[in-house]
């Protein structure tokens, strides 16, 4: 999800972030309510636990009814939040469609709900619907070996490793069950929504396929968790691909969108407001990261584990809770200084596997 460790804190810069960027709506929606950005396309906002309090969910006009944009997660207050608005902001008409981002809980946990409630189609990339059943499968599933190994590669103590094993499969207990069908979207797909067009920007590193909605006559993007104003999204290297290097796909991803999608969008993210200021806080973040990618060379004068490196990349104390999201987001920017030819990375008799700078 979108809360990983913010790797821009350490980096700076938090005042030319907050200048560049402005948010032009003076009130957002209390749960279960909706705020009109434009004719036709409504702000909702669906509860979450921890620090992030909620997702940002939008509604498009669709002829007769509504298309919906992320739904969040499977639980009892976010399903009550869907029935208020469903009676209130929509009118009680229909919902035509249901789009989702991405994979992770919060955007697609009650897609399913919704899909069997309205009898309408689910729509979202091919590698993010896959990967989702894939990891679903993985409920209530004892814990790989692979990624056992993956952590203690990592530098994991034994209680860290048993809090893995007890913590694996819990996945799709946050997901109402997934339709067995989809309609794929694909990069560069132009979808009429009612009276306008919206055009599929995909991104990646984040997630697999990460889908994005651009609508020039709107001038709107639905960012999802690629671009948010005040967090930088996870990303991160996970046991089904040790040797990935999702952060070079998250960087390539950020330039192309400021390619194709001009400055005067009003962003709609997952999390946060929506604002103004896209190609800045494009340029924000791929900074954050480059600084980081600097500071990580420098901490690789010697020999280091992945979690030997979490001072040089996080300004907060990792704990518990933490751990996985920053090994993995560790992992991310090390193999990306892998893949450029900066570091090298070798694996000891245990296992355990050692970074340093070339």
């Amino acid at each position: 999800m979108a809360d990983g460790v913010d790797v821009e804190t350490v980096a700076g810069d938090v005042h030319e972030r907050r200048a560049a960027l402005t948010y032009p709506l003076e009130r957002a929606p209390e749960l279960g309510e909706a705020v009109e950005i434009r004719p036709g396309v409504l702000w909702m906002r669906m509860p979450l636990g921890g620090s992030l309090a909620f997702i940002n969910v939008w509604a498009l006009r669709d002829g007769e009814g509504w298309a919906v944009v992320d739904t969040g997660m499977q639980t009892s207050p976010t399903s009550q939040a869907w029935r208020k608005v469903f009676a209130g902001a929509l009118g009680g008409l229909p919902v035509t469609r249901v789009f989702v981002t991405h994979l992770h809980p919060d955007h697609i946990g009650l897609a399913g709900w919704i899909t069997r409630k309205f009898s309408c189609r689910l729509w979202m990339t091919r590698l993010e619907y896959l990967q989702c059943r894939m990891l679903i499968a993985d409920t209530g599933r004892e814990a790989p070996q692979d990624g056992v190994d993956f952590y203690r590669a990592a530098g994991w103590d034994d209680e860290s490793l048993d809090n893995y094993k007890s913590r694996f499969g819990g996945f799709g207990k946050a997901i109402y069950q997934l339709p067995d069908s989809y309609r794929r979207i694909r990069d560069a797909d132009e979808i009429r929504i009612g009276d306008h067009v919206w055009r599929v920007v995909v991104g990646s590193g984040h997630s697999p396929e990460h889908a994005c909605f651009y609508c020039p006559e709107l001038k709107l993007m639905i960012s999802g968790d690629q671009v948010l104003p005040k967090i930088s999204s996870n990303v991160s290297v996970f046991p089904t691909e040790p040797d990935g290097d999702p952060l070079k796909e998250w960087l390539s991803s950020l330039d192309r969108i400021k390619r194709l999608v001009p400055n005067d969008v009003l962003v709609l993210p997952a999390h946060n407001d929506p604002f103004h200021g896209l190609h800045a806080r494009l340029d924000h973040l791929i900074r954050g990261h480059e600084r980081g990618l600097e500071r990580l060379r420098g901490a690789l004068a010697q020999p280091k584990r992945s979690i030997d490196v979490f001072g040089a990349l996080f300004a907060r104390k990792i704990n518990q809770d933490l751990l996985g999201m920053a090994t993995g987001e560790s992992l991310a920017h090390l193999n990306c200084l892998v893949g450029r030819g900066e570091a090298v990375a070798e694996r000891d008799a245990d296992g355990v596997v050692w970074f340093r700078a070339v």
